[in-house]
């Protein structure tokens, strides 16, 4: 089964730490948060496909063709249009399911597992305020029916944490767009959910690297992630 990993962005928020590295190849615990992401993908993923773009050299060159016995290939996002630009870009590389993950994102090896068993999902997560985030909105059975992003009103919700599993039916939908230069890949499986059950798996843990002070708490608690 093939996992795509999104690593293509700049890092802004992380400077001056990602002028000369990609945000996903910030070191934690001697290792590079994208090894971590690789390594925590469940045993049924073999080929995995990295979208890459700002220094995405450095990618290529340190884990080449092959990664722990994982077939790695490497997509180029010319235009930073956003998660949806991102997979767009991977189209003729993915067939049936797959599995969609951020390549700075820590993600919860059992959490990874857990969601692979559905057919179409989302990995989401409680956050105490979603200012921040994508909420995810469901109907009485648990299942996406909108995704507000980054809603005014601070307040406990469950979030995207921007984890999926999909099939390749995800490229028969237009992409939504959700600002002048860049397409969502989850309001785009909202829509799609408007035809398919799209279910929302609740994650245990997770950490959103976006900022330099994560690091430090990355450093704390990735031990954890892959119990």
């Amino acid at each position: 089964m093939q996992a795509v990993i999104l690593a293509a962005g700049r890092g802004t928020r992380m400077q001056p730490l990602t002028y000369d590295i990609p945000k996903a190849m910030l070191i934690v615990k001697g290792k590079p948060i994208l090894e971590y992401t690789i390594d925590f993908l469940p045993k049924e993923i073999d080929e995995v496909i990295i979208v890459v773009n700002h220094l995405g050299e450095q990618i290529r060159e340190y884990f080449g063709e092959y990664f722990n016995g994982r077939k790695i290939k490497y997509v180029i996002q010319e235009k930073l249009n956003g998660t949806g630009g991102a997979l767009q870009a991977c189209k003729d590389q993915l067939s049936g399911k797959f599995m969609v993950v951020m390549g700075d994102d820590l993600y919860y090896k059992k959490d990874l597992e857990k969601i692979l068993s559905y057919d179409l999902a989302i990995l989401a997560y409680e956050v105490e305020d979603s200012t921040r985030f994508g909420v995810l909105k469901t109907d009485v059975e648990g299942r996406l029916t909108e995704i507000i992003e980054k809603p005014k009103l601070k307040e406990r919700a469950l979030i995207s944490t921007n984890a999926f599993v999909l099939n390749d039916s995800f490229f028969n939908y237009e992409l939504v767009q959700i600002s002048e230069t860049e397409f969502g890949l989850p309001q785009t499986l909202a829509k799609m959910a408007e035809d398919f059950p799209v279910d929302i798996v609740i994650a245990n843990q997770w950490l959103p690297v976006g900022y330099p002070e994560d690091i430090k708490k990355a450093e704390e608690i990735i031990d954890k992630f892959a119990n």
